[in-house]
């Protein structure tokens, strides 16, 4: 375990929570299952079974460290990195491929966001050893695909070698949230998977990728490398960080490397992107309901999610496939449907009545 870290991404705000998740408190934080950990807290723990704890990188946004740190007491100040600005994931996780590196040449990463739900946390266990091994053995990008079950537009696609039978197979597409028909194409396949997001990799391999695809935001990690991990790291930061490119690291690297390949996960997954993935998740009454934090009667109502502050007392009725969620000043009612609707919800609040109700 010496050479295995983890890196919890943990900075974005969450905008499809709206408006239990704001970009005060975005949804990581939160209890969204109401498991009495937050999912910053699930994850942490999940990955500290076989990381250990000092091992593990938590990169969020600068505005979130005190969260993180009232959130996980026990972890080290220094193991909590703080981003200036957001700039998708290409950028911190080459930050903490080189912060890594430079503490031990040979370590191994998992590179995990802090918002999933993972419910077999062993056999996720076994998945990422599985990873971390095969990276051991030969220089590999390796992710971990979840086998579809129906035609989801919101989800990346991996295709991957159906000839291989090895633990580890070949990738060669990823293909980012694809229109309907094509999702359905894909299931019927047989050979493509999920991607959830999840990596593990050498640190000095994926440091190679990245001088290979992003030469510029390399060079200036590489010419900068003296003060990570030092006092000075936070200088560098400030001044640097805002002007890297904002992009992903499946459209900066894994798209273009040669050498990437995916292992299909034995765990049941969910990206928790949205509360009806949410009320997928969770426990239903006899007519499909969902109810979190409130004290509930459903009335001629059915599949249909109610998440609102501890122990409010909510009735009701004839509604179907709807979400209800009232968070303190706010409430948000509207079809299932419109889910995806949430995030330009949000903005238009925000225009109309300030940036703090968002």
């Amino acid at each position: 375990m010496k050479d295995n870290y983890a890196v919890i991404m943990a900075g974005g705000v969450g905008s499809r929570f709206w408006p239990v998740s704001k970009t005060a408190f975005p949804k990581q934080f939160h209890d969204m299952l109401g498991t009495g950990k937050s999912l910053l807290q699930q994850t942490f723990s999940r990955l500290a079974k076989f990381v250990p704890q000092d091992q593990i990188l938590i990169l969020t946004n600068a505005e979130y460290v005190d969260l993180v740190n009232q959130q996980l007491p026990t972890l080290a100040e220094n193991r909590v990195i703080a981003e200036p600005a957001m700039r998708n994931t290409a950028p911190c996780i080459l930050l903490s491929a080189f912060k890594i590196n430079k503490e031990n040449p040979n370590a191994k990463m998992i590179v995990a966001p802090s918002d999933h739900w993972i419910e077999d946390e062993a056999a996720f266990e076994k998945d990422v050893l599985n990873a971390f091994e095969a990276c051991d053995s030969q220089n590999v990008l390796m992710t971990l695909g979840i086998k579809p079950t129906f035609p989801n537009t919101g989800y990346g696609y991996i295709k991957f070698d159906n000839k291989d039978q090895s633990k580890s197979k070949t990738v060669q597409t990823f293909t980012e949230k694809p229109d309907y028909p094509t999702a359905q194409s894909f299931l019927k396949s047989g050979n493509y998977l999920w991607n959830a997001g999840i990596f593990v990799w050498k640190t000095s391999f994926i440091i190679d990728q990245f001088k290979i695809y992003l030469p510029d935001m390399f060079s200036v990690f590489e010419s900068h490398l003296d003060e990570l991990n030092t006092p000075q790291e936070k200088l560098f930061l400030e001044n640097y960080y805002p002007k890297f490119e904002n992009i992903s690291i499946d459209y900066g690297i894994l798209e273009k490397a040669k050498d990437v390949g995916v292992i299909e996960a034995n765990f049941d997954w969910s990206d928790l992107g949205t509360w009806g993935a949410l009320h997928s998740q969770l426990p239903k009454d006899e007519d499909n309901n969902v109810s979190v934090n409130a004290r509930s009667i459903f009335i001629d109502t059915s599949n249909t999610i109610l998440r609102t502050s501890k122990d409010k007392i909510a009735v009701i009725k004839g509604l179907e496939d709807f979400i209800v969620v009232e968070d303190k000043n706010s409430i948000v009612i509207l079809p299932k449907k419109d889910e995806q609707e949430i995030k330009s919800i949000r903005n238009l609040v925000m225009d109309k009545f300030g940036k703090t109700n968002g």
